[in-house]
């Protein structure tokens, strides 16, 4: 059974930084391309990056690009998000899932993180 935790959100000022760690069992990490999505209340979830299983591709977000940084590690089953200038709108529940962006591996979702940035 794929099971995904996401972990490392908190309350941060704006401008400040935060990483964020998925942790991926019940399936084989390193075969799989991870993204991470982030949800606001009341909306659909919204991609925010993606990378290839062994990093050679990664994609993001307008919103995102230039501020978060996607990576993972194999040998841990782990996927990274590590998040710069944080603004009040990046606000929101964040969670990583299987694909590159794409919904074809989706199974299920995790719990997530919460991110809160405070002006």
């Amino acid at each position: 059974q794929v099971k995904l935790v996401e972990s490392g959100g908190g309350l941060v000022q704006s401008g400040g930084s935060l990483e964020l760690s998925c942790s991926g069992s019940g399936f084989t990490f390193s075969f799989y391309p991870m993204a991470w999505y982030r949800q606001f209340p009341g909306k659909e979830r919204e991609f925010l990056a993606a990378i290839s299983i062994n990093g050679d591709r990664i994609k993001y977000a307008d919103s995102v690009k230039g501020r978060f940084v996607i990576s993972r590690r194999n040998d841990l089953d782990t996927l990274y998000l590590e998040m710069n200038h944080l603004k009040p709108d990046d606000t929101a529940v964040y969670y990583c899932n299987r694909g590159f962006g794409t919904s074809e591996f989706i199974e299920s979702w995790g719990r997530g993180t919460q991110v809160t940035v405070s002006s």
